[in-house]
């Protein structure tokens, strides 16, 4: 409850922010006023709170969902904001950001993918990891600039980079999710 407080008053003083500075062009026949865009404060938010580059076009829904469940404790099995694991919390992401139903732990998520390098990652890409395992043990979902969310079982929801030597050792593969089964999906 206190994000969503914070958020809306951030927001909020951006948009106040953005009125009081509202740039006035002159033309020889007409004034056009520069209104600012809400989805753009919306994204320079995140940006900044995330530590990505996020644009006007990125799934700002996305970034909402991550953004309201930072700091949610990790809990094996849990599927609510008293506590989650990670592919509950991958699970809740995708169920409600992109209306679509993947599996409920890891290696069956992967299942559901089609693999991809860590170089092809985009915004919205899982990334799974074999994390003293020789299978898959956790999954997060890739949000930009090699940084995830995920729910750590250590630290709970939050973001990662890609980069950090302890990610990089145990990085299996990244994925997205099969267009086909997205479809399918979304069509029962």
């Amino acid at each position: 409850m206190k994000k969503v407080l914070i958020f809306t008053l951030l927001v909020s003083a951006f948009l106040n922010l953005k009125a009081q500075n509202t740039k006035v062009a002159s033309s020889s026949t007409t004034q056009k006023t520069e209104v600012s865009d809400p989805d753009n404060l919306a994204s320079q938010f995140f940006s900044q709170v995330m530590g990505v580059a996020v644009s006007a076009t990125s799934n700002t829904k996305m970034y909402q969902f991550i953004y309201d469940w930072l700091g949610t404790p990790y809990r094996l099995g849990g599927d609510t904001k008293k506590g989650i694991d990670c592919s509950g919390f991958a699970f809740e992401l995708y169920n409600k950001t992109f209306n679509t139903i993947i599996g409920t732990n890891s290696r069956n998520i992967f299942s559901m993918v089609n693999p991809i390098n860590k170089v092809d990652l985009k915004e919205g890409d899982l990334v799974f990891f074999k994390i003293h395992s020789k299978s898959i043990s956790h999954v997060g979902v890739y949000i930009g600039d090699k940084k995830f969310a995920h729910a750590s079982s250590s630290r709970g929801v939050m973001i990662s980079n890609l980069e950090e030597p302890y990610w990089q050792r145990y990085f299996y593969k990244g994925g997205r999710v099969l267009e086909s089964l997205k479809n399918q999906l979304n069509n029962d």
